[in-house]
């Protein structure tokens, strides 16, 4: 496996999700479908990061410690696999690295791990949980990839990156919903008329331009 070029695909999916790169948002996953082995295993990835609840009964991706939609109903794995990005190729390598380490992690501990699904997905949530908080120390090899993955799973459920915002809530994308973002004026902009503090912090000065930018 190439981590350098998983690195720096993951990396310019990042550059491009943060500039709204993306023309359409994909669509939340909200019945049972057949899923491969790689979209099981990142699927669970994510859910791990952004948890959720149970997509339907059965889910075994989707763990459900949580009530509320997370980043797999936000729709993060259409993202990874956007013809876009320059992910899709890339995606069995990174899980089955995943996968991998949910075997070692499972054999050091006795787990049994049940057939017919992938490793990581066999383990329980909280497994899950310590496994991936063990991919970011220091001194592991691959901890810049599970770094930008984790970054992706962020901006698909917290700012809707794989589109634009206003369409995003227009669509009721659930991350952005869930977070209760607020809908922009009839023009289609967010203007925030209330200070953060509660007051100006500093006069305005006389030659901001209308925009709000410095004279």
């Amino acid at each position: 496996m190439d981590r350098r070029a998983i690195l720096k695909a993951l990396t310019a999916s990042v550059a491009v999700l943060a500039a709204g790169g993306l023309t359409a948002a994909p669509a939340a996953a909200a019945a049972h479908v057949a899923e491969d082995w790689t979209t099981q295993t990142l699927g669970a990835f994510a859910d791990t990061v952004v948890p959720g609840e149970h997509r339907f009964p059965g889910d075994q991706v989707c763990a459900g410690a949580v009530t509320g939609p997370g980043a797999v109903q936000a729709g993060v794995i259409d993202v990874m696999k956007s013809p876009q990005l320059p992910l899709a190729s890339l995606l069995p390598g990174i899980a089955a690295l995943l996968d991998a380490r949910a075997v070692a992690y499972a054999a050091a501990r006795l787990i049994w791990l049940p057939p017919g699904r992938p490793p990581f997905v066999g383990l329980s949530f909280a497994h899950r949980t310590d496994l991936v908080g063990g991919l970011f120390g220091s001194d592991d090899l691959d901890e810049p990839v599970w770094q930008v993955m984790s970054l992706i799973v962020g901006i698909a459920f917290d700012t809707a990156g794989q589109t634009d915002t206003a369409t995003a809530l227009a669509q009721g994308h659930p991350g952005l919903t869930w977070l209760r973002f607020p809908a922009p004026g009839p023009d289609g902009r967010w203007r925030f008329p209330d200070f953060s503090y509660g007051r100006p912090l500093a006069a305005l000065h006389p030659a901001t331009t209308p925009s709000g930018s410095p004279a």
